[in-house]
């Protein structure tokens, strides 16, 4: 097997083609390349990160990525997300890792997000990283779906 690196870094305009096409494979209501290039370069509270995969002797390959806005002493995520055909690899984790690290290093107290209720996987995966859900936002998505309002304590001393 041939060796494999695992690296979140900051999103850059090159990424956009790979982020786009895991976004409309993820999401049901899509962004658009306009509203990664408003996170990338006009959004002051954003850090978009994208999560990579390198094999000895080929191009890395963006697999993953993460949006998160940061005001004050708290946090939103706002995406994350990883291709379909490379779930359940711990990519997620590595981005979660890495946005609780920042969190943690900008004295973010609470790191917020919304899950639709339906989305059984991504609420697990949430609820792994430490999130409790902490009230329902009643018809919150545009197809009048319901969405779990979740939270998790990252510095609780500060």
């Amino acid at each position: 097997m041939e060796f494999l690196n695992v690296e979140v870094r900051p999103m850059t305009v090159k990424d956009l083609p790979s982020v786009l096409e895991i976004e409309n494979l993820c999401f049901n209501s899509p962004w658009k390349e306009h509203d990664f290039l408003y996170e990338l370069n006009d959004n002051p509270v954003s850090e978009v990160w994208v999560v990579e995969l390198s094999a000895k002797n080929a191009q890395p390959a963006v697999v993953g990525f993460c949006d998160y806005w940061h005001t004050f002493n708290s946090g939103t995520i706002a995406k994350i997300a990883v291709h379909p055909s490379l779930q359940h690899r711990q990519l997620g984790t590595a981005m979660m890792d890495e946005i609780i690290s920042d969190c943690m290093a900008k004295k973010i107290v609470t790191l917020t997000l919304e899950v639709r209720k339906s989305n059984g996987f991504a609420i697990k995966f949430y609820e792994k990283n430490g999130f409790k859900v902490s009230h329902i936002k009643p018809n919150y998505y545009s197809d009048g779906e319901d969405a779990l309002y979740m939270i998790l304590e990252v510095n609780n001393n500060v």
